[in-house]
C-alpha cells in the first residue's frame, strides 16, 4: 500500500535509478513528490483559438503540426514549425533548434506555451519564440490511458526535476503527471478502505484536526492535494495561478500553522524556564542617568521601558530591537547592559565585523568613560575580543572575561569560540543579527557560566512583519520608530556617470564649507571575485540562469545565449582605482582616505579615527562603512554604480550622513545599462527615507531568501508557502497556533492534539529545530 512515507523507488514508473536521481533534488518519499506542486496551469479544456490571440501576451495553444524545417543562418540554426487550427496557423521558432529536427511529425497534436509576437510571415499573424511544448498522446495509441491527463482538462505544469527515466526520457511534466496521478489514485483507494486514526505514515494521513478544518472551511489533505495537482473543470485560472484555491490555501496554511505552532511553543517554554530577575532599584536608575542622552526620543524611552520590564521578569528575555539607521539603538542596548552590570552580571555584545565591533567598543568606552558604578564605586571595565588580536592579547582578554574582571565584553564571532568562558553572563546583545546565523546566537547564549542569559537582538535593517514573524518568531519585538531630534532629512538625487564632474564639483564645494564626504564603490579592486563583504543584486544573466534552473543543460545553454543579446556592461570602477584617480584628478588638493574590507583591523581603525577627527575630507570606501561609522560632520554620500547595490544596502549607506545639523545629500550615480529591477530600487530610494517602507519594497523586489543579501541561516525554506504572496494566511496561521496552544477550541479532541504535537516533534524539529525534543 502506498503511504506518504513510502520511498519513491517503490512507486510505479520510478524504480531505483530514477529514485537516485530524485534524491539528489531532495525528493525521497511519496510525500516529497506530492509536494512538488505545479508552478502554473494550462487550460486545455477550452484552449484559446489562434484567431483570438494577441501579440505581447503569454498564451497556451493546442494545434496540429503542419510542418517543420531547420533554417541555417549566419548566426545560428533556427528550427521553425507551423501549428494550425483549421485555417488559422501560428509559427514557432527555436534558436539553435536543430536538436528538434526529429521531434515532431506532421499530424501530431501539440500543446504550446509562450509569448506571442506579431509576424509578417505567410505562415500566420503570430509567432512564438522558444515556446515550451508537449506532444499530446494519440487517443487510439499505446498512451491512450493518459490522454485525459493531457487534454480536455486544466493541466498542471511542473518544474523539471532533472534526470531521465530508464528509457532515457526526461522527468518532464508529462512524466510527473502520470506518476502523481497514479499515487493519488492508489491513496484514494486506500483511504476508502481505511478507517485508521490520524497517525504518521498512514495513507489516510490528516495533519490538521477535523474541527479546525471545518471552522476554516478547508478540504482534507488528500482532497487538497488532488485539487492542486488536477483541478476540476471550472476552477478559476486566476485562483490557480495565484495559489488562492481552497486546496492551495489549505496546504499553505498547514505549513505555516506548524511553523507558527513551533514558534509559539518555543515562546511559552521559554517563559517557563528560570532566568534572572534583574532588580531596577535606585542604584540602577543612578547608573542609567549617567549615560542618558540629553534629549531621548519618546520611542527610545518606550523601548527601554519594554526591555527593562522584560529583564525584571524571572524568565529569560528574548527580544528583537528594530530601529532605522541613526535611531539610537546602541544607546538603548548600552542602558540594558548597565541594568545587568549593576546586578553583578556580565554583558556581551557580538557584532558581525571587526570594524563594527571596534566602533561599539570605542562608543562604549566614550559613553562609560566618566561613569562610575553605584554598586562597586569604580569605572566599568570594557574588553574587546576580535579575531585579529595577537595570541597574547586574546589570552589576556579571555582571562579577564573568565575571571570576572570584565563587565562588558564586545567582539566578533571570536566571542563564541570554545576557549571563551564567562564568569557570570547575564545579557547577550547581538548586533545586525541577520549577518550571523540562528545557531551562532544560541552558541553565545549557551556559554559556560551562562545560565539562560537575557538576549537582545538588534538590527538596523527594518524587517517587514511577515519576515519578523518567521525569522524572529520566537522573539518579542521592540521598535524605535522615531529619529532623534536634530536629524535633518537627506536630499537624495539620481544622476549618471556622464555628470561625474558636476558631482565632484559639488563634493569640493561641501568640503570647502567645512563638511566631509563618502564615496562608495561596489568592489575593492578589479573584478568582483573574492570580495565576500559585497551584496550584489543578481544581474540579467543571473536572472536568466535562475529562471532556467532545473531545466537541464540545454535550458541553461539557452539562458546563456539569451543574455548574450544584452549589451555588455562597462567595467566596474573600484575603490582602489578611483582613490588614485580622484586623488590625482578631480579631487586633487583634498585629503582622501581609503577604507575597505581587506585592510587589517588596525589599519581600518586608523583610517576611521582620522576621518572622525576631520583629518580626512573624503573617504573612498566599499560597503565596509555600511554600518558602524558615525561622523556627524559628513554631509555627502556618493554611491557609484548604485544600480549594483541592494535597496537595504543603499539605505544603510545613506544613513551614514544626516547625523549632524547640516543639510545632507545622497547622490546615486549609475553607469551603463540600468535594469528594470534596479530602476525600481533607485526610484524607491529617491521617493522615501522610511526604512520600513523600503524594506517592504526590497522584500517585494528580491524575495525572502535574498532579502538580507546572503541567504539567512535558519530561514525556513517552504515547500508551498510564499511569504510575499501568503501574508494573510500567515497571520491566520499565527492566530490559530496561539489558539491551539491555549486549548480554547473544544472541537479538537485530545487524540487530535496528541497527533499534532507528535507531528510537530518528529517532522518539524528535524526540519527547523523549532521544538526541543
Amino acid at each position: 500500500m502506498i503511504e506518504l512515507s513510502t520511498p519513491v523507488k517503490y512507486v510505479k514508473r520510478v524504480g531505483d535509478r530514477v529514485a537516485a536521481e530524485l534524491a539528489k533534488r531532495g525528493v525521497e518519499t511519496v510525500e516529497d513528490l506530492l509536494y512538488h506542486l505545479p508552478f502554473r496551469y494550462e487550460d486545455r479544456l477550452n484552449p484559446m483559438p489562434i484567431r483570438n490571440l494577441q501579440a505581447g501576451t503569454m498564451a497556451s495553444v493546442i494545434g496540429e503540426v503542419r510542418g517543420s524545417v531547420v533554417l541555417y543562418t549566419k548566426r545560428m540554426p533556427l528550427f521553425e514549425m507551423t501549428v494550425g487550427q483549421g485555417l488559422d496557423t501560428v509559427k514557432c521558432v527555436w534558436f539553435h533548434g536543430s536538436y528538434l529536427r526529429d521531434t515532431f511529425k506532421a499530424g501530431q497534436m501539440v500543446a504550446l506555451y509562450g509569448r506571442l509576437e506579431a509576424s509578417r510571415s505567410s505562415a500566420g499573424k503570430f509567432k512564438m519564440l522558444q515556446p515550451q511544448f508537449e506532444i499530446l498522446p494519440d487517443h487510439a495509441g499505446p498512451e491512450a490511458e493518459f490522454a485525459s491527463l493531457e487534454v480536455g482538462r486544466i493541466v498542471p505544469v511542473y518544474e523539471s526535476l532533472g534526470g531521465t527515466t530508464t528509457r532515457g526520457a526526461k522527468l518532464s511534466s508529462k512524466w510527473l503527471r502520470r506518476v502523481i496521478w497514479g499515487i493519488l489514485q492508489d491513496m484514494e483507494e486506500a483511504k476508502a478502505d481505511s478507517s485508521a486514526p490520524l497517525r504518521n505514515g498512514n495513507a489516510n494521513l490528516e495533519t490538521l484536526p477535523a474541527g479546525l478544518l471545518e471552522r476554516l472551511k478547508f478540504p482534507d489533505r488528500l482532497a487538497a492535494l488532488r485539487a492542486v495537482h488536477f483541478p476540476e473543470a471550472g476552477t478559476p485560472m486566476a485562483e490557480l495561478m495565484g495559489a488562492r484555491t481552497p486546496g492551495h490555501r489549505r496546504l499553505i496554511f498547514e505549513e505555516l500553522f506548524y511553523l507558527e505552532l513551533g514558534l509559539e511553543l518555543k515562546r511559552r517554554r521559554l517563559r517557563e524556564r528560570e532566568g534572572t530577575a534583574f532588580a531596577t532599584g535606585p542604584g540602577v536608575r543612578d547608573a542609567l542617568k549617567q549615560v542618558l542622552p540629553f534629549h531621548p526620543t519618546a520611542a527610545q524611552k518606550r523601548v527601554l521601558g519594554e526591555i527593562v520590564d522584560a529583564m525584571r521578569r524571572p524568565h529569560p528575555m528574548r527580544r528583537l530591537l528594530q530601529g532605522d539607521v541613526g535611531s539610537g539603538k546602541t544607546i538603548v542596548a548600552m542602558q540594558a547592559a548597565l541594568v545587568a552590570m549593576e546586578n553583578g552580571y556580565q554583558a556581551a555584545m557580538m557584532a558581525p565585523t571587526e570594524i563594527l565591533a571596534t566602533q561599539h567598543y570605542l562608543s562604549a568606552r566614550k559613553l562609560l568613560g566618566d561613569a562610575v558604578s553605584p554598586r562597586t564605586g569604580r569605572p566599568y571595565r570594557v574588553t574587546l575580543l576580535t579575531g585579529s588580536l595577537d595570541d597574547a592579547a586574546k589570552r589576556e582578554a579571555r582571562g579577564r572575561i573568565f575571571r570576572g574582571e570584565t563587565d562588558l565584553a564586545i567582539g566578533t564571532h571570536a566571542l563564541i569560540e570554545d576557549k571563551v568562558d564567562f564568569a557570570n553572563l547575564g545579557l547577550v546583545i547581538v548586533d545586525e543579527q541577520h549577518r550571523f546565523g540562528v545557531q551562532q546566537r544560541f552558541r553565545l547564549m549557551k556559554k559556560p557560566g551562562a545560565l539562560d542569559p537575557d538576549v537582545l537582538v538588534m538590527t538596523a535593517t527594518p524587517i517587514p512583519r511577515t519576515l519578523a514573524m518567521t525569522l524572529y518568531g520566537d522573539l518579542d519585538v521592540s521598535v524605535i520608530d522615531e529619529l532623534p531630534p536634530g536629524r535633518t532629512p537627506i536630499v537624495t538625487r539620481r544622476t549618471t556617470e556622464e555628470r561625474a564632474e558636476d558631482v565632484w564639483g559639488f563634493v569640493k564645494k561641501q568640503v570647502a564649507e567645512g563638511r566631509q564626504a563618502y564615496i562608495v564603490y561596489p568592489v575593492i579592486e578589479g573584478a568582483r571575485d573574492d570580495q565576500p563583504e559585497l551584496d550584489f543584486p543578481r544581474d540579467e544573466k543571473e536572472e536568466a540562469e535562475k529562471k532556467e534552473e532545473g531545466k537541464g543543460k540545454k535550458g541553461r545553454a539557452k539562458a546563456a545565449k539569451s543574455v548574450a543579446l544584452f549589451a555588455p556592461k562597462p567595467a566596474l570602477r573600484s575603490a582602489t582605482e578611483m582613490y588614485e584617480e580622484l586623488r590625482s584628478g578631480a579631487l586633487t588638493g583634498l585629503r582622501l582616505g581609503l577604507l575597505h574590507g581587506r585592510l587589517s583591523a588596525d589599519e581600518k581603525d586608523v583610517v576611521m579615527r582620522r576621518f572622525q577627527r576631520g583629518e580626512i575630507d573624503v573617504l573612498i570606501a566599499t560597503t565596509v562603512i555600511e554600518v558602524g561609522v558615525d561622523v556627524p560632520n559628513a554631509s555627502v554620500m556618493v554611491i557609484e554604480h548604485a544600480e549594483r547595490f541592494g535597496l537595504a544596502q543603499m539605505h544603510q549607506l545613506r544613513g551614514r550622513v544626516g547625523r549632524g545639523a547640516a543639510k545632507s545629500y545622497c547622490i546615486l550615480m549609475t553607469g551603463g545599462r540600468v535594469s528594470d529591477e534596479a530602476e525600481a530600487r533607485l526610484n524607491a530610494m529617491v521617493s522615501t527615507q522610511n526604512g520600513f517602507e523600503l524594506a517592504e519594497m526590497d522584500l517585494q523586489l528580491r524575495g525572502p531568501g535574498e532579502f538580507f543579501g546572503t541567504r539567512q541561516a535558519g530561514m525556513p525554506e517552504f515547500r508551498v508557502a510564499n511569504l510575499l504572496r501568503d501574508r494573510a494566511v500567515l497571520e491566520l496561521a499565527k492566530a490559530e497556533a496561539e489558539r491551539f496552544v491555549s486549548q480554547v477550541d473544544l472541537t479538537i479532541s485530545q487524540g487530535e492534539r496528541a497527533a499534532v504535537w507528535e507531528r510537530l516533534k518528529v517532522q518539524w524539529q528535524r526540519k527547523y529545530g523549532l521544538v526541543e525534543a
